[in-house]
């Protein structure tokens, strides 16, 4: 039996022993990644080069770089993997780990200075440098903040969407 192994990054990222967080291209669906022929004409598109095939279908490292919601992926696809209508955020959003410099007081906002939506704030706090918060409904998954922070203490996680009350 193949012995797995993890790193540190890929614990933190939530990739330890194999239990990788797969992050699809914009729009991609399980469902919709049944027409994927593989072709890697979503990857070869990508001008922040996130994108790679893996076990035949195209996945997301945000570890590169940050998604853009370019669409030129979607344009290239021959397939009918992705939407028709653009999108503009990914189904998960970040979370800031303890493990933030921030946090620890180190002065560091690395993630703040590449949030294009500036989901990511700092609040002041006394005797130490500012702290992020994170405004999830601006947060739109693009992963620019995860590939900056030089703590490695940002990864994603799913939304939770309020329920909706039947009237």
């Amino acid at each position: 039996m193949p012995q797995t192994t993890s790193t540190r990054r890929g614990f933190l990222a939530g990739r330890a022993l194999g239990g990788d967080k797969t992050h699809y291209p914009p729009g991609i669906t399980e469902e919709s990644l049944k027409n994927c022929s593989g072709c890697v004409e979503c990857a070869t598109a990508c001008p922040s080069k996130i994108i790679s095939i893996r076990h035949g279908i195209p996945v997301l490292d945000f570890q590169r770089g940050e998604c853009t919601f370019c669409g030129k992926c979607a344009d290239r696809c021959p397939e009918r993997v992705f939407p028709t209508d653009p999108v503009s955020r990914f189904p998960h959003n970040v979370t800031i780990a303890d493990d933030c410099l921030a946090v620890n007081f180190i002065d560091c906002q690395a993630c703040r200075d590449a949030c294009a939506t500036a989901a990511i704030r700092f609040r002041p706090r006394i005797g130490g440098p500012f702290v992020p918060v994170l405004d999830a409904d601006a947060c739109t998954g693009c992963g620019a903040c995860i590939s900056v922070c030089p703590a490695e203490a940002i990864s994603t996680k799913s939304r939770v969407f309020p329920e909706v009350a039947d009237a």
